[in-house]
């Protein structure tokens, strides 16, 4: 039996369990909570990027227009508080971790922008991507200068150890990039490989944000431990989520498959859970799905197996680790929200 088969049996007994104490706690919407703290903060994002240069403003702009969801800005922020009552029985947000929550999003954008050269992308949020207006040389530097800007503002902040925390989320972000670009031959690499190149891409951001919010407050280690954890854990539930979303939302939305994922050369959650009942995927999956008539047959084998299923499941363990971490801090009406936020993950269709 393999590694990844003996965690699915384990999760099966105990479906849904972070969405059942998440419904019992009737909490406040997380987004609407951090509103107030996240006023401006595509205005104050586009200060840190104003140069006389128009163009490179212009480039630097494209995605900071108030459209995105704000997802890591806001987990950041009711971090912050919730951690802030947890030490000083005080909520109030400190404007150095106002500053992480805009960094985050800063750092994110700039990584989205790396994307879309990487795989050639056409549209974004609903739109033509930079590399497909400006071209993929200036959409490069464009990303450039949006980390840069990042990095001066996070040198502001004037605290080594945050520094180096957020530091460590850009090597993280190329590290995860080159991972994907790999296949593992062995299956049970494979799945390991898989999560460590979900969590450097994706979840590194998250839990390193959070845990850069709580130094600034507080300077117990088990804190600092607390906040990193819920973000790594919510944030590997959150791109599990995705990439299941790659299978069944333009099924359902658009009535045929977007395999955006599979058309890339990618192996994500389902694919490899498929494989395990039809081993036929293991040569698609070493060729990165290259053959005439590799993504239809995967996309098949998919749609045939219990892999969207299991990687349900396993972004239902993640989300119930996060919360086990996110309650052992004092309670508070955005601790209460990080919990609620654990059931949106799951429930989310886009």
């Amino acid at each position: 039996m393999t590694i990844a088969r003996r965690r699915n049996r384990c999760l099966y007994t105990t479906p849904r369990v972070c969405c059942s104490i998440c419904s019992d706690a009737k909490l406040k919407d997380p987004f609407s909570l951090a509103q107030k703290d996240l006023q401006n903060l595509y205005e104050d994002i586009k200060k840190q990027l104003l140069v006389s240069k128009a163009e490179l403003n212009a480039l630097c702009d494209y995605y900071f227009d108030g459209k995105g969801k704000a997802f890591r800005p806001m987990i950041v922020i009711l971090m912050a508080r919730a951690c802030n009552v947890h030490s000083n029985k005080e909520g109030a947000l400190l404007p150095a971790q106002r500053s992480i929550a805009m960094i985050s999003e800063m750092i994110h954008t700039a990584s989205l922008v790396h994307d879309d050269v990487i795989d050639d992308s056409d549209t974004r949020r609903g739109k033509n991507t930079i590399n497909k207006v400006w071209g993929e040389r200036k959409a490069i530097l464009a990303g450039d200068f949006i980390l840069s800007a990042a990095s001066m503002a996070l040198a502001r902040i004037g605290n080594t150890t945050v520094v180096s925390v957020l530091s460590q989320v850009i090597e993280d972000l190329v590290r995860g990039e080159f991972m994907q670009l790999g296949a593992k031959e062995n299956e049970n690499e494979r799945f390991k490989h898989y999560l460590e190149k979900t969590f450097k891409k994706t979840a590194s951001l998250i839990a390193n944000s959070c845990k850069a919010v709580s130094i600034l407050v507080n300077s117990d280690p088990e804190v600092h431990e607390i906040a990193y954890q819920y973000g790594r854990n919510v944030g590997i539930a959150f791109q599990l989520v995705d990439d299941i979303l790659d299978f069944t939302s333009s099924a359902n939305l658009l009535g045929k498959p977007s395999a955006a994922d599979l058309k890339l050369g990618l192996a994500t959650g389902p694919v490899l859970f498929a494989c395990q009942q039809f081993p036929e995927l293991h040569a698609m999956i070493m060729r990165r799905f290259s053959s005439d008539g590799d993504v239809d047959r995967a996309w098949q084998y998919v749609l045939k197996s219990d892999g969207v299923e299991q990687t349900n499941y396993l972004a239902q363990h993640y989300c119930q680790e996060a919360i086990g971490q996110i309650s052992q801090l004092q309670q508070s009406t955005e601790r209460d929200a990080l919990i609620q936020l654990t059931e949106l993950v799951l429930r989310r269709d886009k």
